[in-house]
């Protein structure tokens, strides 16, 4: 979400597979082993390019079997390799927990798709008044993007270990008009999730940290995911950093506090429960047929931020990313020193998890960003074994 460029680079290190053991036929293991190591690969030399992260873990599950494939190490300056219960910042993999919490209330009858920001927040300005949730949740609202804000970024910069209460972060851009006409088109904005996160409080008369709580890590078993306001990070996590060649890679794990992204991209997990997450988010475990339905109508050509492997198109806070191994269904996240990716197939049996520590897209790291997102779509292919 929010952008930072580093200062050197990490020299290759090493790379560990763990796989556990798998009942499939000689020609299934034999194309699933091939994924694995291609992505394997992959995440070596992402690892070992100039200004590239100093980590990169990706946990793979088909079924009930579990690889996790990591490059590199957890902490510069330790031999460790990042392990799937190390904490990490999920980015904007956030915007699928505030859909997973939004789409819970739908189901429960608590909210609409159909309900509008005037009657959910009618303090909030009268230009967004008829935005709907599913507006929101779609990207097609026309609400400016506060991140995007001059006046947004000088404040952040003046205090970023300390962020303001949520609802504040919407004033950097109240007094500017919609963007267009709601549902007239496409455009990713930090500013939908706020909102969505702020009518989820005002429909339940409950925390949004308590609705997730609630709604989403109960049902789905994640017991080390949550949203901090602070800059601190649980222990143990995956150091995220600011690499550049040349220079010693900056630590940016505890930069800024995750208050200013909030509902947008505050939450922290482990590579394991964003795994975890992504199954049960696809599948439907934290709403119903009907509301998972309409989340599944996709707008093609609209990409997640960074964009995913494959043809992207985006559904109610999910994408769809079509690739040459198959398709899945998923979130991409980028923030200061965290880039991640998660996918599972629509039924939720396959899936992946896969994060570096360093912040990469087309807008922070051009250059390293195409060998990135052919991770992405190798991951895709390791965890449909093809």
């Amino acid at each position: 979400m929010v952008m930072m460029t580093g200062r050197r680079v990490l020299a290759a290190a090493g790379v560990a597979l763990l796989l556990t053991a798998c009942g499939t036929s000689a020609a299934s293991a034999s194309a699933t082993g091939a994924a694995r190591q291609n992505l394997r690969t992959a995440l070596r030399d992402l690892v070992g390019a100039p200004g590239g992260p100093p980590g990169a873990i990706a946990v793979v599950q088909r079924g009930g079997t579990t690889s996790v494939i990591t490059a590199g190490t957890g902490v510069v300056g330790s031999a460790t390799p990042p392990q799937a219960t190390d904490h990490i910042r999920i980015a904007s993999v956030s915007k699928a927990f505030s859909g997973a919490a939004a789409l819970a209330l739908v189901a429960q009858g608590k909210l609409s798709l159909d309900a509008t920001i005037g009657q959910v927040l009618p303090t909030l300005p009268k230009a967004w008044a008829a935005v709907t949730l599913a507006e929101l949740l779609h990207h097609t609202s026309g609400v400016p993007d506060f991140s995007a804000s001059p006046a947004f970024q000088k404040a952040v910069s003046a205090s970023l270990q300390t962020a303001p209460p949520p609802a504040q972060l919407l004033s950097y851009v109240a007094d500017d008009p919609l963007e267009f006409p709601p549902g007239s088109r496409y455009e990713y904005s930090n500013s939908d999730n706020v909102v969505i996160g702020l009518m989820i409080q005002a429909a339940t008369g409950v925390g949004y940290d308590s609705l997730l709580q609630q709604d989403v890590y109960q049902p789905l078993g994640l017991t080390q995911t949550s949203l901090p306001a602070s800059a601190t990070m649980p222990v143990p996590f995956m150091h995220g950093y600011a690499p550049e060649p040349g220079t010693n890679p900056e630590d940016a794990s505890e930069v800024l506090a995750a208050g200013w992204a909030w509902a947008a991209g505050g939450i922290v997990s482990t590579p394991a429960e964003a795994n975890r997450f992504v199954r049960g988010y696809v599948r439907g475990a934290t709403t119903n047929a009907a509301t998972r339905a309409k989340q599944f109508q996709f707008i093609n050509g609209a990409t997640s931020e960074p964009p995913g492997p494959g043809a992207n198109a985006a559904g109610l806070a999910i994408f769809r990313y079509r690739t040459s191994c198959g398709t899945v269904y998923g979130h991409t996240g980028n923030t200061f020193g965290y880039t991640q990716f998660v996918a599972a197939s629509a039924n939720g049996a396959d899936s992946v998890s896969l994060t570096v520590s360093a912040q990469i897209s087309p807008s922070t790291n051009k250059a390293l960003f195409p060998s990135l997102r052919h991770a992405f779509g190798l991951a895709v292919c390791a965890a449909l074994a093809r």
